[in-house]
């Protein structure tokens, strides 16, 4: 295979994980029909909960999650690779992972990754996020080395730090995956140009499933669904932050003919930076 089409889902998931798999599955189903071999979901596909109590009035461990049972299930039915962009999973210490999945066309379970960096921040108007309070960080990067291309995983705000970017790609990946629920605030002044500008430092595709709209619980997300390719150029872009899906013809030799002509991965170097106290790094 050469070239092939992708889809990423957008969605405005809810605090009910029976609805969100309905629809999680109903979109599916249409990346499926319209020709997509890898379909994408954003991160938390099976609930968006801000409360911690009622966040743990829903979750259970990955191998009781009914999202996670139901991708594997429509791998295999449609044969696509399904990659759950992430959902809230118990840990066996009672804390929560925010995890990915990647299921293979016959349903097997390829990969996960649970999200490296966590989201604590303060933002304009009072917005406030400690996710460090609830969920474990992971500390695993992972490229998943499928039939038709090298995919590297992350997570929404591990998009803000380049170097897991140029770990995967430098470990062979050809495609980066984001799946996020960027807040509006934040997604409006940097979702664009993060995307493209991990694409082009890396020379690789970035997909980027995105949660979009005003939420049970409350938040917005910013929506806009990308699909950037390795020079740049946003190639499919939802446009607004309504439910639906995004699709894309993807070819990994761009990934090889941007990299020959911008060889940044082969030209870098290593360098000395003299140590600065840590009472001088501000937040």
């Amino acid at each position: 295979m050469t070239s092939f089409r992708v889809a990423a889902l957008q969605m405005r998931s809810a605090m009910d994980p029976a609805a969100n798999l309905a629809t999680f599955e109903a979109l599916v189903r249409e990346a499926a029909g319209s020709g997509a071999v890898y379909v994408q979901s954003p991160e938390m596909t099976g609930m968006l909960v801000r409360g911690r109590e009622a966040l743990f009035a829903r979750i259970v461990p990955a191998d009781q999650d009914p999202l996670v049972r139901r991708a594997s299930e429509l791998a295999r039915e449609l044969s696509v690779f399904v990659h759950v962009g992430s959902t809230a999973v118990l840990l066996d210490d009672g804390k929560v992972a925010n995890r990915s999945f990647l299921f293979g066309a016959e349903g097997e379970l390829i990969t996960t990754y649970d999200k490296i960096h966590m989201f604590d921040v303060d933002l304009d108007n009072g917005e406030s996020w400690r996710e460090s309070a609830t969920y474990a960080p992971g500390d695993q990067a992972v490229v998943a080395d499928l039939p038709f291309m090298k995919l590297g995983l992350s997570i929404c705000y591990d998009l803000r730090f380049p170097q897991l970017f140029r770990a995967q790609a430098l470990a062979g990946a050809e495609v980066l995956a984001v799946p996020a629920s960027f807040t509006r605030q934040t997604g409006e002044a940097h979702w664009h140009v993060l995307l493209r500008a991990r694409a082009i430092e890396n020379g690789a595709w970035v997909i980027a499933a995105a949660q979009g709209g005003k939420h049970e619980d409350g938040r917005e997300t910013y929506g806009y669904t990308l699909i950037v390719d390795p020079w740049g150029r946003v190639v499919a872009d939802a446009g607004n932050n309504e439910p639906g899906i995004v699709l894309a013809e993807i070819d990994p030799a761009a990934s090889a003919d941007a990299r020959r002509k911008l060889p940044n991965l082969l030209n870098a170097r290593d360098f000395a930076l003299p140590a600065v106290p840590q009472a001088e790094i501000t937040a």
